[in-house]
């Protein structure tokens, strides 16, 4: 006979998954989401307070040097006793400490409010290696930060020059959309940087769509956080007439569809025709109006001519944004590794991976 106490009102509890109560795996679910965000709140508590660490030395030895001179043999000096007096403890070699100067010189005021005390000191390197001036350095940390970028996509954005070409595409935003067109502007960059399709002069809008969806990853990548691909030549049916956008896609964080169509050579007002009545029919046929915004429209020429391009985006009412794209200039293309290449150096790269996990176990 079981000894069990069971309070009024409630079930005994069995160790068989069968006697659980109704509702135990949703209360089992919200436990571990809220476990996981408490951990990732823990690690930003963390983090934030070793950037601020990490300023608050910067800002002690700039103090020092300003008041009494000190050269950088004295950071030198520094990073020997400190690792002396706290052994196990790193991040204090003389560079450490002279990029702990850097932040402090390049955020005099208190780092804790700003976007880069966020960051891990990883990306922050990265800022203060790459930048040369305040602004930009906060522009990309807020970016950063408010996107959840990796190191290596915060690589990639400072390198093709992303808050050049943030918000600049023309676009009819203003009059179709009545609120949240900030957010649609810096949803659209321009030029788009497609180095990585290794297209040389010379291609179709067919090599250009295919090298795009071959590098579907790396396209992502450029358009930005938030866009799903949905498709490639999408088809859609009108009446008795077939037709196919180049490429769909969804945007999860704005919740829109985005019809995206190519162009090889200068944008024309019939292209910009054909885009809006596709993404008049993805509104009617495809969007779910109870969950989702109006459809965007981006065109991606070649080139474009401004006048051209304002004109004909007065005259129509759907959401349009018309833009430009770049290859990678032909005197650097000799430059790239092949993709034979590429394969073999992955391929070693596996083997010396799986070699010393092989050693280690």
């Amino acid at each position: 006979m079981s000894n069990e106490i069971v309070a009024p009102g409630s079930l005994p509890m069995q160790a068989g998954a069968g006697n659980l109560p109704p509702g135990y795996d949703s209360l089992l679910r919200d436990i571990k989401a809220e476990i996981g965000s408490a951990h990732l709140r823990v690690h930003r508590v963390i983090n934030t307070e070793m950037i601020e660490h990490y300023w608050r030395i910067g800002r002690i030895i700039l103090e020092r040097q300003e008041r009494e001179g000190w050269g950088t043999k004295v950071t030198t000096r520094l990073s020997a006793d400190l690792r002396t007096s706290f052994p196990n403890q790193r991040g204090y070699s003389p560079r450490s400490l002279r990029y702990m100067q850097h932040l402090a010189s390049v955020w005099p005021e208190a780092i804790g409010p700003q976007a880069v005390a966020q960051l891990p000191w990883g990306h922050v390197r990265t800022l203060l290696d790459s930048l040369d001036d305040r602004p930009t350095r906060d522009f990309y940390a807020t970016e950063a930060v408010r996107h959840g970028w990796s190191r290596n996509v915060l690589v990639h954005h400072i390198e093709t020059g992303l808050h050049l070409r943030q918000g600049v595409a023309l676009n009819n935003f203003d009059a179709t959309i009545p609120e949240g067109t900030d957010l649609l502007k810096e949803l659209v960059k321009d030029p788009y940087r497609f180095d990585f399709t290794r297209l040389g002069d010379g291609h179709s809008e067919l090599d250009l769509e295919s090298a795009l969806v071959d590098h579907v990853v790396r396209f992502l990548q450029e358009l930005g956080v938030g866009f799903a691909f949905m498709g490639r030549q999408y088809p859609l049916q009108v009446g008795s007439q077939h037709f196919k956008m180049d490429l769909l896609f969804y945007h999860a964080r704005l919740h829109r569809y985005v019809v995206v169509e190519l162009k090889i050579g200068r944008a024309q007002p019939e292209h910009l025709g054909k885009l809006g009545f596709y993404t008049a029919v993805v509104d009617d046929k495809i969007r779910d109006p109870e969950r989702d915004d109006a459809t965007l429209g981006i065109l991606i020429a070649a080139h474009r001519d401004e006048d051209v391009v304002q004109y004909s985006l007065r005259g129509t009412n759907q959401p349009l944004a018309v833009t430009t794209y770049r290859t990678l200039p032909a005197e650097l293309r000799p430059l790239l590794p092949s993709p034979e290449d590429l394969a073999r150096v992955t391929h070693e790269v596996l083997e010396k991976h799986g070699g010393a996990e092989a050693r280690e176990a």
